[in-house]
């Protein structure tokens, strides 16, 4: 049984972190326990968030969950929620009124992550490259997944600052004619052709079938785990293609982000691809093109890329820092 002290202050509290195929939720018993309880949900399986969120809290024992925080793949704008890749739309004063949260705190799930990262213990994280990360400056987030997530962290007013940013949409660059040729086939499928639209797990499925196309290869229309499955046994010189343009194209677009954020305390990337590839980032040109930016490139040099790779998802450790916030000053350095 959980203290009446421990309810009285909001606790239990329920995260969850809301992605468009999976919805990880988890509790916090108490100020700074590590979420408990948790459980992965396949989002196919429940009509909406309301009847998923009902689904976990009516499991569990124990008191309800008194206050609630909401890691959610698509822009929190005001009331009004709609995802981006799931047709779940919801209000949030009406979520809050049904559940009986005192408290309810929605927020983008890359602004989750983000806040996660100074909480993460150097076993979460796995550096690529060189570089030294500097203490109370910017980070920036980039995750390929279902999407392409992307935020970052400011020191702001004692506090880390979540960048809510829908980066994952600017318009892709290419770096050489190769990778312009291959753009210019995804241009004629989806008009604009945003990183996502390379950088996610649909988005390596795209790169397969534009190289199978440009390099004129009869190839299977393959889907993101059986190009990774296929890549990684080394049996398909097509998907191990497809791959290393994934990751040189990532590290071109990370490389924005940092000069763009100013990112000297370092630059993540997080999501739910990039881990399952192990050290397959660190053998890739991802580094080269991070750095590649012409006379920035000792800027970039500088500034150090680490993959997140946690036990724990990491952004429902985020979502619980949505309510309660983490000084700058707590952050640890990391090399």
């Amino acid at each position: 049984m959980r203290s009446e002290a421990a309810t009285a202050s909001g606790f239990p509290r329920l995260l969850a972190d809301i992605g468009g195929t999976r919805t990880r939720l988890g509790l916090q018993t108490e100020a700074g326990a590590a979420p408990s309880e948790i459980e992965v949900l396949q989002d196919d399986d429940h009509a909406s968030l309301e009847a998923a969120l009902t689904f976990y809290l009516d499991a569990r024992r124990g008191p309800r969950a008194r206050d609630a925080a909401l890691a959610i793949a698509t822009p929190v704008l005001g009331d009004d929620v709609r995802m981006t890749n799931r047709d779940w739309r919801f209000s949030i004063s009406a979520l809050q009124r049904a559940l009986g949260f005192d408290r309810l705190v929605v927020i983008n799930d890359f602004s989750a992550l983000a806040l996660a990262l100074p909480s993460l213990q150097s076993s979460d994280l796995r550096k690529v490259g060189g570089g030294q990360a500097v203490p109370a400056q910017p980070l920036a987030l980039i995750g390929p997944g279902t999407g392409l997530g992307v935020s970052g962290l400011s020191p702001a007013g004692g506090r880390w600052l979540p960048l809510a940013s829908e980066g994952g949409h600017v318009t892709l660059a290419a770096a050489d004619e190769r990778e312009a040729a291959l753009i210019a086939l995804l241009r004629r499928r989806f008009g604009h052709v945003s990183a996502e639209r390379a950088l996610s797990g649909p988005g390596l499925a795209n790169l397969h079938a534009a190289l199978a196309e440009l390099d004129g290869v009869a190839a299977a229309s393959l889907d993101a785990p059986q190009i990774a499955a296929r890549a990684k046994a080394g049996t398909d010189p097509l998907c191990v293609a497809a791959v290393e343009t994934f990751f040189a194209m990532l590290g071109g677009v990370a490389g924005n982000l940092a000069l763009t954020v100013g990112a000297h305390g370092g630059v993540f990337i997080g999501g739910g691809i990039v881990p399952r590839f192990g050290d397959w980032i660190g053998r890739s040109q991802f580094r080269e093109r991070f750095e590649a930016k012409g006379r920035f490139r000792e800027y970039l040099a500088a500034i150090p890329t680490f993959v997140v790779d946690a036990a724990l998802p990491p952004a429902l450790l985020g979502a619980a820092a949505a309510l309660d916030p983490i000084k700058p000053e707590r952050r640890r350095r990391r090399s």
